[in-house]
């Protein structure tokens, strides 16, 4: 994280990173340079921290959704936890507080929070059948509950002003270039206990990876369970979009490379993609303001450039969609 801060639109030795955090963290040392302080703790250290938390929720969302649906393919967007997200920030961005009854009040990052937690209340009502939930209708739900909200977006799109229009399509690919201390605590603390509490439903989480009928043979509530895991990949979902707006394929791609390499025990899952996921967002972030100097690329544009083909390996790979 400290080389990602050395690095942009001007090179900043690490030690001297290195001096700036440890001025601000400890105060100890010499502030140094202010134009140098300013760039290091004010821009790029908010920056890259959010990306690395930003990285772990969506990397863990994804890890417990293809875990609660029984499908390797799902993630955050499959589940229509995206679109509601983006359709919320859209709503405020182009109607405001006018269209929504006062409700523009709460702001893009409010409006991306809510609409997550509504798209997922939904898919939870739609994907029951004789009160339980089935990990098909589930899945199926949320494919049609994303298409509904993607086209309402659409329409609302049609709305907007050039400048309003602007705005959305930089929401909707996903960016952290805003990112402020502000931002940090409140997501860091719902991802932090997400992955933690998460992690604590471990053996349950490997009881319903072996099935159904498995879980319940083995003392656990699978209903039950499904419903909190859903609750759960919500505000994890919504309250990571609601500060980094929409990005795509990182869900998807780092449980499996973690279960590649480790297995799909989750008490060790969960944690390494929580790790792996930072690392590669920050990455990303990295290389979406160093490819084009001195402009920068939407994150979406680039998780989408790498997860696409890992997405299409995936689908050669599972031998068992093709029964589908």
């Amino acid at each position: 994280m400290v080389v990602a801060v050395s690095i942009g639109a001007v090179d900043i030795p690490v030690g001297d990173v290195w001096g700036v955090l440890l001025h601000h963290v400890t105060g100890r040392g010499a502030a140094g340079d202010p134009a140098l302080d300013q760039i290091v703790w004010t821009f790029r250290a908010p920056r890259v921290a959010l990306a690395a938390v930003v990285g772990a929720g969506l990397a863990v969302a994804g890890a417990v959704l293809q875990t609660l649906v029984s499908n390797p393919l799902a993630d955050p967007v499959v589940l229509g936890f995206s679109y509601g997200a983006s359709l919320g920030a859209v709503l405020v961005i182009t109607l405001g507080g006018v269209a929504l009854g006062g409700l523009g009040g709460i702001g893009v990052s409010g409006a991306a929070f809510a609409g997550a937690l509504a798209a997922g209340a939904l898919v939870f009502a739609l994907g029951q059948r004789r009160g339980r939930l089935a990990p098909t209708r589930l899945v199926l739900a949320g494919v049609a509950v994303g298409y509904v909200l993607l086209s309402v977006t659409s329409f609302v799109q049609l709305l907007a002003t050039p400048t309003e229009l602007r705005t959305v399509m930089f929401w909707m690919l996903g960016s952290v270039a805003g990112a402020q201390w502000s931002q940090l605590p409140g997501v860091t603390v719902v991802v932090l206990a997400s992955t933690v509490l998460l992690t604590l439903f471990g053996r349950r989480l490997n009881a319903l990876l072996a099935g159904d009928e498995s879980a319940t043979a083995l003392g656990v509530d699978v209903n039950r369970l499904r419903a909190v895991l859903l609750v759960i990949s919500a505000l994890l979902t919504g309250t990571v979009m609601a500060v980094a707006g929409g990005i795509g394929f990182v869900g998807l791609m780092i449980p499996h490379l973690v279960r590649l390499t480790i297995g799909a025990d989750h008490r060790r899952l969960l944690p390494l993609t929580a790790l792996l996921g930072a690392v590669y967002l920050v990455v990303v972030d990295l290389l979406s303001r160093t490819l084009s100097r001195p402009d920068e690329l939407p994150l979406g544009i680039l998780t989408a450039l790498l997860g696409a083909p890992f997405f299409l390996w995936l689908l050669r790979r599972n031998k068992a969609l093709d029964t589908v």
